[in-house]
């Protein structure tokens, strides 16, 4: 069966950019504009509105000129407006050679937004694409509204495409502008409007005010549109427009009838593009670019992953350019932990794997994220201090710390089953917390080793916050030896690395 092409248009450098808070530089335009038609290779780019500024103006001069070298002129999209020609002067400043004409799809808006009747808007309509031709520009047109259009004037609407129809336009554009649509109306609409001029070329624009824009783009294929207009992370006014990975997942895995051009692989790439230029952080619950959608937590996943791949679905993360990931914490269990050793190319026997588990368990309960990089870490201080038979015990403190006071320390500590309390004062809570040890082991007449080396580390390549190491180094009759604590916090893993240093001497 020949597979039916849909045209892709990416609008995030247009309608995208309208999100609230976000401006592209020139050179960021530039650059994304070459990613999306050389890398990600969607059909067409719309990269700008019409007179909308002297660096608007600057970035599609600068698109249009590489687009010309390349020979993708034709690809590149403009938005402009019924204004006597203004608009096309700005195109013709810029090299543009497509204009997508902002026209009006409802009644409603035609009546109290431009106050004209249906025929003098559909004069000026046609005066604008006749200058347009004049000077080389191919024209596309929206109906802007025309969802609401549809549901309150489809007479009107029906009455726009009989006039335009017959104008020598290349594309008629159907934006759901303000996101009000369901999956219900938009199959309607839009096949009611396929059905009665099929040589017509129709493109679906949708939002996503009721999270329905992905639904309605499905319904919107199936009743024979054209083209879709996307944008990378759903970017846009508002709620945003319909967004561009999830349409692509969901075209190839449940439309096998559907042919797209974008390449898969190049999504979550240029999807983090977007991120950093505009300051926007991708949600890590985002189908196919977040953070978190190919992360197995609970314990019982990773270990069906390990069984026939029980808990895999079509959305493979090698077909995006990803990795599946296993989350370390209070739920993940001892599957999870065994994929990221096997990652990290180390083993453990059952005994010490329990134990690191329950470490792992127990940095959950505090709430702190564990990374696959802090896993050495926590195998080392687990095991390590099962090797010593502890007699001391650091049973609790108190540290202060208070503007205009200086920082002090209250402890109990029990030495071979005898219980100690002392407070003192110190520079930091820290020195704070030694000097009270002190008191207490110059009351046993024992004199602590001197710290003569403190360093305090995160572990290589981790991001999270649950880990820091404190590495202590310690002297006593001219001999040196080092410990370390391991904690989220940094004062009590140096307090841990210590009461290492008590057990030791």
């Amino acid at each position: 069966m020949k597979k039916r092409k849909i045209e892709i248009m990416d609008t995030t450098l247009r309608d995208g950019e309208q999100t609230s808070g976000v401006s592209f530089s020139v050179s960021e335009k530039l650059t994304l504009a070459k990613l999306l038609l050389e890398e990600l290779q969607v059909d067409r780019i719309e990269v700008a509105s019409a007179r909308v500024s002297e660096g608007e103006l600057q970035s599609v001069q600068q698109i249009t000129k590489w687009a010309l070298e390349k020979g993708y002129l034709d690809r590149v999209e403009v938005l402009t407006f019924v204004d006597n020609g203004v608009s096309l002067k700005w195109m013709e400043s810029a090299g543009a050679k497509v204009q997508n004409l902002l026209t009006k799809g409802s009644l409603n808006h035609l009546t109290h937004q431009l106050k004209k009747t249906p025929e003098q808007h559909f004069a000026e309509i046609s005066e604008t694409i006749a200058k347009g031709k004049e000077l080389g520009v191919e024209t596309n047109v929206y109906l802007e509204d025309w969802s609401n259009g549809m549901r309150n004037s489809p007479e009107y609407v029906f009455q726009y495409l009989e006039f335009i129809s017959k104008q020598p336009v290349k594309r008629i554009m159907l934006p759901d502008t303000l996101g009000v649509l369901t999956h219900y109306e938009t199959y309607s609409f839009i096949s009611q409007i396929v059905q009665k001029y099929p040589e017509l070329h129709f493109d679906f624009h949708g939002h996503n005010d009721y999270d329905l824009s992905v639904a309605n783009v499905m319904e919107a294929i199936k009743a024979g549109c054209h083209g879709l207009h996307l944008t990378v992370n759903g970017m846009g006014e508002r709620a945003g427009n319909a967004p561009m990975a999830s349409v692509v997942a969901v075209v190839n895995d449940f439309l096998p009838e559907i042919e797209i051009s974008i390449k898969e692989p190049s999504l979550f790439k240029v999807s983090k593009l977007v991120s950093a230029f505009t300051g926007f952080g991708i949600p890590a619950n985002k189908p196919i670019v977040g953070d978190n959608v190919f992360t197995q937590t609970a314990g019982i996943h990773a270990d069906g992953d390990s069984k026939k791949n029980l808990y895999f679905n079509d959305l493979l993360p090698e077909r995006f350019g990803r990795k599946r990931k296993y989350a370390l914490g209070k739920t993940s269990g001892k599957a999870n932990i065994q994929k990221n050793l096997q990652e990290l190319g180390l083993t453990l026997n059952d005994e010490e794997l329990k134990k690191v588990t329950q470490r792992i368990i127990e940095l959950g309960d505090k709430k702190e994220r564990v990374t696959k990089e802090d896993l050495p870490y926590i195998i080392s201080d687990v095991l390590d201090s099962g090797s010593l038979q502890q007699k001391v015990f650091v049973k609790s403190y108190v540290l202060t710390h208070s503007k205009g006071l200086q920082p002090s320390t209250s402890l109990a500590v029990e030495i071979e089953g005898e219980s100690y309390e002392e407070h003192a004062q110190g520079d930091g809570q820290f020195d704070a917390f030694m000097n009270a040890l002190r008191k207490v082991y110059r009351s046993k007449k024992i004199k602590l080793p001197n710290l003569i080396d403190y360093a305090v580390r995160i572990p290589p390549g981790s991001n999270s916050d649950a880990l820091c190491e404190t590495l202590i180094t310690w002297e006593q009759d001219n001999k040196e030896f080092t410990t370390r604590g391991l904690d989220s916090d940094q004062t009590v893993s140096a307090i841990k690395a210590t009461e290492k240093m008590l057990n030791i001497i």
